[in-house]
């Protein structure tokens, strides 16, 4: 009986010797067809990325640190039992998406055949640089600090309608759902996909409405996105544009919050507002302070705020108020804003002792 064994177990090109080391050639078999995890409990896939030049034992080892084999050993042995000799084992580089509970034989297959992910990504309208680099840090994509720092890279070169003197990209970044190869997986190239995107749908809507707007392609930018964190119906779109264009034609600052918030890295809650102090501390961003545009957008706006930062409503209105449920109470005086400053103080103030 145990002759037949071991006969099978050279069949299969393991090294099988008697006693012990036929059982050890078995325990190894077995760790090669036994997933880490069964696949009922639906283990979370990991993204793992291979460089270029990885040797097939640091790829097992790789494997083992991020529990998808038990054992770099074995997987070293399975490396040579299918005959890849070179340091790199055949396997290709790349990011994959792999799971504990694919046994070792099919996370060799995919490797080997440069089975690379397919990943999405969704970028939501209004979300700034540093938003968007902790979600690909959070996804594990790579490290926030690397988008960033790409993000500060002007491809004037490649991109160039990109306005000059850009100190990042923030607001060319277009919001979407994209699609990108795993072995594409940089910050780069994630960022030559976005400003893409804005070149075939954002920037054709300017060339072809520039005649009807006094302002150039960064301060379109720069309006649009303060529309954009302004906004939250968007039946309001077209009113909040008009009030912040007509507040520019007359020389009036504009007094966003949002440019307050990001010149000074915070965010505002309805418990947790913006303090008089906070609107007080000269900041380039600080439109309570500095009258036109900020230096430069403040987040990535949509087609729709880049549309009605084109076509603003005609308005009377020079002020309004967050009601913190999406919409605002809009006025046309002074004397009138604070009334409704008033109005919403006290509703909210009721809600906390109801």
């Amino acid at each position: 009986m145990a002759k037949g064994i071991l006969k099978w177990l050279f069949f299969l090109g393991v090294p099988a010797a008697v006693g012990i080391a036929g059982w050890q050639s078995w325990s190894w078999w077995n760790e090669v067809q036994q997933p880490v995890a069964a696949a009922t409990t639906k283990p979370k896939p990991v993204l793992l990325e291979i460089q270029p030049g990885t040797a097939a034992g640091e790829i097992g080892e790789k494997l083992e640190a991020q529990g998808l084999i038990r054992s770099a050993e074995a997987w070293k042995l399975w490396s040579r039992w299918l005959g890849r000799q070179d340091p790199s084992g055949g396997f290709k580089a790349g990011t994959y998406q792999l799971s504990p509970a694919e046994p070792m034989q099919e996370l060799a297959a995919k490797i080997w055949a440069g089975d690379v992910v397919k990943l999405s990504y969704t970028i939501p309208e209004g979300w700034s640089i540093k938003k968007m680099a902790a979600y690909f840090e959070q996804q594990g994509f790579f490290k926030a600090e690397d988008f960033i720092k790409a993000a500060s890279e002007i491809p004037q070169a490649e991109f160039p309608w990109l306005p000059t003197g850009l100190p990042h990209l923030e607001g060319y970044l277009y919001p979407d759902t994209y699609k990108i190869a795993g072995d594409s997986l940089t910050p780069q190239a994630i960022i030559n996909q976005m400003l893409r995107q804005f070149e075939q749908i954002a920037l054709p809507v300017y060339q072809q409405n520039k005649d009807k707007t006094k302002l150039n392609l960064k301060e379109w930018v720069t309006l649009a996105s303060i529309v954009e964190k302004e906004a939250v119906i968007s039946t309001e779109r077209g009113i909040i544009a008009g009030v912040f264009s007509k507040r520019l034609e007359i020389g009036m600052t504009l007094g966003a919050d949002p440019t307050v918030e990001y010149g000074l890295g915070v965010t505002q809650t309805p418990d947790k507002p913006l303090t008089l102090k906070q609107v007080s501390i000269p900041n380039p961003y600080n439109t309570y302070i500095n009258t036109g545009l900020p230096p430069t957008p403040i987040a990535s706006p949509g087609i729709e705020s880049l549309k009605a930062t084109l076509s603003p409503e005609k308005t009377d209105y020079l002020y309004f108020m967050a009601r913190y449920d999406g919409s605002h109470i809009f006025s046309r005086t002074l004397a009138e804003h604070e009334a409704a400053v008033g109005k919403i103080r006290d509703e909210r103030d009721a809600k906390r002792t109801n």
